[in-house]
């Protein structure tokens, strides 16, 4: 099966594909599946996009890319289905996903974000003016099958698409393996990993990290932002790199993730939690959208609705390490059980298979 798999991203630089698509890549391979990558940024586009500024620079880059990508879908005769990522171009209406529809190769759309909410891009404010975030509905009424994240990107979907299956987003098990017992550490590490574009989530809780350093003594790990301060907060921040991603994650002893009770919010799929406890990293969580499906409180991680219950819940961890150890552990066996790239790719195939075989016989 040839798959053409039209994306937004570089090979390996941004989560969504590196957890999903790429990630299940080499399982699907082994059944026979033959991906080629179509990404729409290029080095020059990835260069600019995410600085603040450079507005000329943004557009020029876009409107040559949208050129590139013009060329590059003209004729997708030679696949055997077209496996779009979210959207075929960051910005303006679905004119790519229409093209690639009449073509007759049949279409798994896969979302993992709700990019069908208007969000404003702390980076590129201005450009997000031109997103399109409607056009998410004629996407999933032109594909054959629609992947979602979660049941509430599922539930959209299934508005404008029969054929809709929940994939939530996968953890490769054989590369992120469960940390020896770390023990008492001196300090214990508290850690957020994350982009810039999410740093604001992190910043939802600084009364919560500034309070509990007024009596607790912990460090705070950032990742993904070069420079972030919390006053009064012990702070070390760093960029995120793939090629030291596990290292620095690893040195992390309770995992952070909170989230805003907001439409957007409700469409992620839970990945810096499942990091964390795929790693063996006790978590928590805010209770919003996938996160008290991953997370059952107590059990296999933290769920903690306001500012009080983040409090209790982290100094909690802060002061037992046989605590975090036994919370850890058991969030790794609910990321072996339900959230493995080796459970889940086969079902990825089977998606990609039907498409396939339904688009034959019609």
């Amino acid at each position: 099966m040839r798959v053409l798999a039209v994306v937004p991203s570089i090979y390996d630089t941004s989560p969504g594909q590196r957890f999903r698509i790429e990630q299940w890549e080499p399982i699907l391979r082994e059944k026979g599946v033959e991906i080629t990558y179509a990404s729409f940024e290029n080095d020059e586009l990835r260069a600019v996009l995410y600085e603040g500024g450079r507005v000329l620079a943004k557009i020029g880059a876009v409107t040559r890319n949208m050129k590139r990508r013009r060329r590059e879908l003209s004729d997708v005769s030679d696949f055997d289905l077209i496996y779009i990522f979210r959207e075929a171009a960051l910005l303006g209406p679905p004119w790519f996903e229409r093209r690639i529809a009449k073509s007759g190769v049949p279409v798994v759309f896969d979302f993992d974000d709700a990019v069908f909410v208007s969000y404003k891009s702390p980076s590129n404010g201005y450009l997000s003016y031109l997103k399109f975030p409607g056009k998410t509905a004629e996407i999933c009424r032109l594909s054959a099958h629609v992947m979602a994240g979660n049941e509430y990107l599922a539930d959209y979907a299934r508005a404008y698409n029969d054929n809709v299956t929940i994939i939530p987003t996968t953890i490769d098990t054989d590369k992120y393996e469960l940390r020896d017992d770390p023990g008492e550490p001196e300090t214990v590490t508290v850690g957020w990993s994350g982009s810039f574009s999410t740093i604001q989530h992190l910043d939802t809780i600084r009364d919560v990290l500034q309070e509990l350093a007024r009596s607790e003594k912990f460090l705070l790990r950032v990742i993904g932002a070069p420079v972030y301060k919390i006053d009064g907060v012990e702070t070390e921040a760093m960029q995120w790199r793939s090629e030291t991603e596990l290292r620095d994650l690893a040195k992390i002893d309770i995992g952070l993730m909170p989230l805003p009770d907001e439409n957007w919010s409700r469409g992620k799929c839970g990945l810096k939690a499942l990091q964390y406890m795929a790693l063996g990293i006790p978590t928590i969580c805010s209770p919003v959208g996938v996160n008290s499906t991953i997370i059952k409180d107590g059990e296999n991680g933290f769920l903690a609705g306001g500012k009080d219950e983040w409090i209790a819940k982290i100094k909690m961890l802060i002061h037992s390490a046989a605590l975090r150890r036994k919370i850890g552990v058991a969030g790794r066996e609910t990321v072996e059980r339900e959230y493995s790239a080796k459970v889940v790719a086969p079902r990825v195939f089977e998606v990609f298979r039907s498409a396939v075989e339904d688009a034959r016989q019609s």
